[in-house]
C-alpha cells in the first residue's frame, strides 16, 4: 500500500510541479560587513535584517506557512499533491511528507521537475513558527519567543540554525531550485553575532 501512494503522489509530483529555472544563489555579508560605525543595536539590526535574506527566502517560506500547507517554487505556489501538515506537521495518516520525501533529494526523470527534495525528518515547521506573509519583525519576534520557538534559548536557536542539517537543506535544495542566499556557516555567523549584540528586532 506505502509503494502505491508513494508511485501516485510521485505521478502527480511529475505532472503538476513547475520547476524554477537553476541561477546562482544570492550572497550574504560576513558580520564584520554589516552595520559597520553603527550603534550595537543598529547593528544587531542589520545583522538579523541580512539573515532574513534566508529566513524569507522560498527555500525556507515553502515550509513555514501560515495554513498548514506546504508551498512550492520560488513563487510559493501551492504544493502537488495537496498536502496538510497534520498534527505532527509531517502530512496526515494516509499521505505523509514521507509518501514522497525521504532522506535526500532524488533526481527524477521528467521533464517538469529535476527533483525530488528530500531531508532527514523533512515536514512543515510548527505552526507557531509560520512565517509567510510576516515582517521581518514579526518572524525574529517569534524566534525569539520561547513559548513559540520550541523552548530554545537564544544559543539554541544559534545551533539549530547553523548546524539542524534539515536547515541546510535550503543550501543543497536539489536540481531546478534556487539555493539559499550564501551558505549555512554564513547565515550561522550572522545569526551568532546578532545574539552578541543584543538580538535586537526590526522595526518591521
Amino acid at each position: 500500500m506505502r509503494s502505491l501512494l508513494q508511485a501516485a503522489a510521485m505521478v502527480l509530483i511529475l505532472l503538476g510541479a513547475v520547476p524554477s529555472d537553476a541561477e546562482t544563489p544570492a550572497s550574504l555579508k560576513s558580520p564584520a560587513a554589516v552595520g559597520v560605525g553603527k550603534s550595537a543595536r543598529q547593528r544587531s539590526v542589520a545583522l538579523f535584517t541580512e539573515a532574513g535574506k534566508v529566513l524569507q527566502s522560498p527555500r525556507c517560506l515553502n515550509c513555514h506557512p501560515v495554513q498548514r500547507q506546504p508551498t512550492q517554487g520560488e513563487d510559493l505556489h501551492a504544493h502537488t499533491p495537496p498536502m496538510q501538515g497534520g498534527a505532527g506537521d509531517h502530512g496526515v495518516k494516509g499521505l505523509p511528507c514521507a509518501s514522497c520525501h525521504g532522506a535526500t533529494n532524488v533526481a527524477t526523470l521528467g521533464q517538469r521537475i529535476a527533483s525530488v527534495p528530500g531531508s532527514a525528518h523533512w515536514g512543515l515547521a510548527p505552526a507557531s513558527m509560520a512565517w509567510q506573509g510576516k515582517s521581518l519583525r514579526a518572524i525574529c519576534t517569534q524566534i525569539k519567543n520561547t513559548r513559540l520557538n520550541g523552548g530554545r534559548t537564544l544559543e539554541q536557536i544559534h545551533e539549530h540554525m547553523a548546524k539542524d542539517a534539515l536547515v541546510g537543506w535550503a543550501w543543497r535544495p536539489g536540481e531546478g531550485r534556487i539555493p539559499a542566499p550564501g551558505t549555512q556557516e554564513a547565515f550561522g555567523a550572522l545569526i551568532k553575532a546578532w545574539i552578541e549584540t543584543g538580538a535586537h528586532c526590526p522595526s518591521s
